[in-house]
């Protein structure tokens, strides 16, 4: 019988140790990639899956259509009530489509959906649904799975427009028929002196098409066939509000010629098929844009666009005496006498296929707005039926898919819609239509389309329970194995008893025969391979926590020892700081809560009796910090003056600390360190200069300097060699850290954010000093000189420590310190709603990956400082970086499982990208770390001798 001694909770945590024979790192850490790495991909199959489905046999209205051909305008950009609203003056911004609402057209507001993107708009235009979040993997350029559209339904489709945009829907389409007619890329500067001229080529190269084809008579009868589009995209408006906001000037100056464009086309159009009133134009825009120029959130001003419909099929305007509308634009706009028509944006798709008698797009998941159409009522009750048929038509193919992967027995079928109901509701829509009741038609039609799309939703979510319980069964399991290796090989809380081999093969054989099962319940249902992925991974997972079943009882025999209130406190305050963590991803302002009981932890735990100096400035630090996850997020109203304050800021600090060096005569530092400080001291004031310069340059309308675009790159390479230029001491290397990451920071900040580095890095310092504190304050005295304190030969420590319960209390630290760093100025939403403005100093023609990569980068400075701080931590509080990585993998992985039943796959851009970033960040905690502790010991670790210095060696 084993005897257990029972330890307190510090002695326990502090004994010396041997640890026993384990898996080995090199394998713990493969399997742990290999598991974090199937968890990440895991919410993309289970959520985000692409919706659409093919083998759907076309729909076409069998009545003659009202129009030959159409003409579709998209002003990229362009906001409902910019377009709609009234000056002071009482005029509108575009005299000729007002005009065209009040007089002979209908008018609404088309609803954006996710994301609001320039290609998730348009696709929901042309193809009628709206596309899976994985386009974005692509950059929202490539077609992540091909889709039928307006266009490739059409006879002949000609495009006009952005080279971003056109080629998708060309490439989609079957035959050759669909042409495009695109500006190069780099006309698309968001520094250009006019952008309005991207919308004036277009409208000159339409007019020149046409004009040429009078000679040409092969373009000419195929421009007089039927089911013609002519489609012209114009990103003009979209540019302009990137670059000066859509309250600017230069944006409406925009609207204005839009509408004079339009109003040329229209004429020219009417002229050349000679009044034939066989046209039929539509002008609409595929997002809109926030105040301070950005879109992809939810913000009404970004889905709330403008749609007015005008010429052959459409219905005129119509008077009304009162109508209702949440938003309480109508009076505003002078437009509340005027008939109201809202739709949804997939909506649009099958108005264009009705209007010119084309097939309804395939996945289109749009209903035809027939208030829209002037036609006969029989008109509209045979275009409604062919509506609800294309929509059906996808739910019987989704449907059947589902059925063939799934055991008879086990499959639940959509009730209502079963294949009598189907039957059902189409006999009665045509019996209703022959009996000439149309009305009755129509009401049917829409409630057999909204089954057949919520049928659509459950097949397509009809996996997403099964996977998403296999997923936590895998993540439960994998947390637990984590929690026992650090007990088994971190502390001395177990004694090693090694399983017998009759125990073994039976545990061995049970996982396998359980294995087995599975992998033939998949089989017999021919499942995708992912799903033997997903289903098969708790199986090795949980026979590795089974194989630790003694430390299990051994920890709980220990555990039970103690008294109640300790261990149930001690669950408390980690369960507590844990959710503390989750819902700070909600509500940044959680962080200043935390920060602000951080500035008194030095109180709670006496250490300011020892250390008051300090403490003081630990409080006040961490009350500066608490102050910016209150702002408002970063990109909303640019702030220059602070970014060029924030830049003198740190270079007072950087000569106070020069001077402070030539006044000691350090002798840690020789000329060659001095001239590396005072070559970043100039790097902080050339793009302290450059960012000034910039913004002036741009707001002037001469675009972005060369000689500030050269600076810029060449600080961004140099950042990230001139740290390892300078002494490998702990705070002058750490001090040439920041003095290099702030110089790029700088150049990617547009307001108060650049402030944050430095009081994140100031706050970093002060910790180091703490837990240097903290070592003594729990009896551990042997703690080395942070002045002397070198990192080039921590790393030949070979005796570390075991851990006590204050490391848990470090890693939560850490933690919370990076979610500060991502959080603290809301960067989150820097991403997620593309704001162009903080790369301007680098580039100013659009370019998604380019951008995005450097809007990445600006998050990633400050992660960088917290884990170069806490490498500092590590080695001079001799703590073990393999438990420090074990006990934040925990924590991370209690987090990620928060977050995975939480990950959305609707509702705006903003809170479906932030679902994916929460869980996605969380996931790639455990990678991430691994990658910035690697970068982190090569920023302070090692240091490059150039050729001609001598080298030297502290003593």
């Amino acid at each position: 019988m084993t005897n257990y001694v029972f330890l307190t909770p510090s002695q326990c945590w502090t004994l010396p140790w041997q640890p026993p024979v384990t898996m080995g790192i090199p394998v713990f850490i493969l399997a742990g990639l290999l598991v974090h790495f199937v968890f990440l991909v895991s919410i993309f199959d289970i959520y985000f899956s692409s919706p659409l489905v093919h083998g759907m046999t076309p729909q076409q209205t069998p009545l003659p259509p009202p129009a030959k051909r159409l003409v579709l305008f998209v002003a990229d950009g362009l906001r409902a009530d910019s377009l709609y609203e009234l000056d002071s003056n009482n005029t509108s911004h575009a005299p000729y489509l007002r005009g065209i609402l009040e007089n002979s057209g209908s008018w609404g507001i088309s609803h954006t959906r996710v994301p609001t993107e320039s290609r998730p708009g348009h696709v929901a235009l042309i193809a009628g649904f709206y596309e899976d979040v994985s386009a974005v993997a692509k950059g929202w350029k490539e077609n992540p799975v091909e889709f039928d559209s307006v266009f490739n339904e059409s006879k002949y489709t000609w495009s006009w427009g952005s080279p971003d945009i056109l080629p998708m829907f060309a490439k989609g389409a079957s035959g050759d028929h669909v042409y495009t007619f695109c500006y190069t890329a780099e006309s698309e500067d968001f520094g250009a002196q006019d952008a309005s001229k991207l919308d004036t080529w277009v409208f000159d190269h339409v007019k020149s098409f046409f004009n040429s084809s009078r000679s040409n008579q092969t373009l000419f009868s195929a421009l007089n066939e039927e089911k013609v589009v002519l489609f012209l995209h114009l990103l003009g408006i979209d540019t302009n509000g990137h670059a000066h906001r859509p309250n600017s000037r230069e944006y409406k100056e925009n609207i204005r010629k839009v509408d004079e464009g339009v109003k040329e086309i229209a004429s020219m159009l009417e002229s050349f098929y000679g009044n034939d009133g066989k046209t039929a134009f539509i002008l609409t825009s595929d997002h809109g844009m926030t105040d301070w120029g950005s879109h992809g959130a939810g913000h009404p001003s970004e889905t709330l666009t403008p749609l007015i419909v005008w010429g052959a099929g459409v219905n005129y305007p119509q008077k009304v005496t009162s109508q209702f509308f949440e938003d309480n634009f109508l009076k505003e706009w002078k437009l509340e006498n005027l008939k109201r028509l809202d739709v949804n944006q997939a909506d649009i798709a099958p108005l264009m296929a009705s209007l010119i008698g084309v097939p309804f797009p395939l996945n289109s998941v749009g209903t035809l707005p027939l208030e829209y159409l002037n036609n006969s009522a029989h008109f509209k009750a045979e275009s409604m039926f062919t509506n609800a048929v294309q929509v059906l038509e996808q739910f019987k193919v989704k449907m059947n898919q589902k059925k063939a992967t799934t055991l008879s027995f086990l499959f639940t079928p959509f009730k209502p819609l079963s294949d009598s109901e189907q039957i059902s509701f189409l006999k009665k829509t045509r019996l209703y239509i022959q009996q000439q009741k149309y009305d009755e038609a129509v009401s049917l039609c829409k409630t057999l389309i909204n089954l057949a799309l919520e049928g659509l939703s459950y097949y397509h979510t009809y996996d997403r329970l099964f996977l998403g319980l296999s997923i936590a069964m895998g993540f439960v399991g994998w947390t637990t194995y984590v929690i026992l290796v650090i007990v088994k090989t971190h502390t001395n809380l177990t004694k090693t008893v090694q399983s017998s081999n009759k125990e073994s093969t039976v545990l061995l054989y049970g996982f396998t025969f359980v294995g087995m099962m599975i992998t033939f319940f998949l089989l017999i249902q021919t499942c995708p391979w992912t799903y033997y992925i997903y289903c098969l991974l708790p199986v090795p997972v949980w026979y590795a926590v089974m194989r630790e079943l003694h430390v299990i009882q051994n920890l709980a025999a220990n555990l039970w020892s103690l008294p109640i209130s300790q261990s149930l406190g001690f669950i408390l305050i980690s369960i507590v700081g844990i959710e503390i963590l989750v819902f700070s991803f909600f509500y940044r302002s959680t962080l200043t809560v935390g920060l602000l009981v951080f500035a008194g932890w030095p109180v709670i735990t006496q250490l300011w009796v020892q250390a008051k100096t300090t403490t003081s400035i630990w409080t006040v630090l961490c009350a500066l910090l608490a102050v910016f996850p209150l702002m408002p997020v970063v990109g909303r109203e640019p702030n220059i003056p602070l970014v060029i304050a924030a830049g003198l800021l740190t270079l007072l600090i950087s000569g106070f600390s020069l001077a402070s060096s030539c006044k000691s005569e350090n002798k840690y530092r020789n000329n060659e360190d001095m001239k590396i400080h005072f070559y970043q001291m100039l790097s902080i004031a050339l793009s302290t200069y450059v960012v000034s310069n910039t913004h002036n340059s741009l707001k002037n309308k001469q675009g972005l300097p060369v000689f500030n675009q050269v600076i810029s790159w060449t600080t961004l390479v140099s950042s990230s060699v001139l740290p390892l230029l300078s002494p490998t001491f702990l705070f002058p290397r750490l001090f040439s850290i920041l003095l290099s990451l702030m110089a790029t920071y700088l150049l990617l900040s547009t307001g108060y954010e650049a402030l944050f580095p430095l009081v994140l890095s100031g706050l970093m310092f002060v910790w180091i000093h703490m837990e240097q504190e903290a070592l003594q304050h729990y009896g551990l005295s042997l703690k080395p000189k942070l002045a002397v304190f070198n990192f080039t030969y921590a790393t030949d420590i070979t005796q570390f420590r075991q851990l006590h319960l204050d490391d848990i209390r470090r890693s939560f630290f850490f933690v919370f310190f990076i979610v500060t760093a991502f959080f603290g100025t809301g960067n989150i939403a820097s991403v997620n709603s593309f704001d162009p403005a903080s790369v301007y100093c680098f580039l100013t023609v659009f370019s998604p990956f380019m951008m995005g990569g450097l809007l990445v980068l600006k998050v990633v400075i400050p992660f960088v400082l917290v884990s170069c701080a806490f490498e500092a931590v590590q080695v001079t509080t001799q703590l073990s970086s393999k438990s420090l990585f074990l006990i934040v993998l925990v924590i991370s992985d209690i987090m990620a499982l928060h977050f995975f039943f939480l990950v959305k796959d609707y509702g705006s851009w903003l809170e479906i990208g932030t679902s994916i970033s929460h869980y996605v960040l969380v996931m790639s905690l455990t990678i991430f770390m691994m990658l910035m502790n690697g970068l982190a010991q090569l920023l302070t670790t090692k240091r490059l001798e150039l050729s001609r210095r001598t080298k030297h060696h502290a003593t």
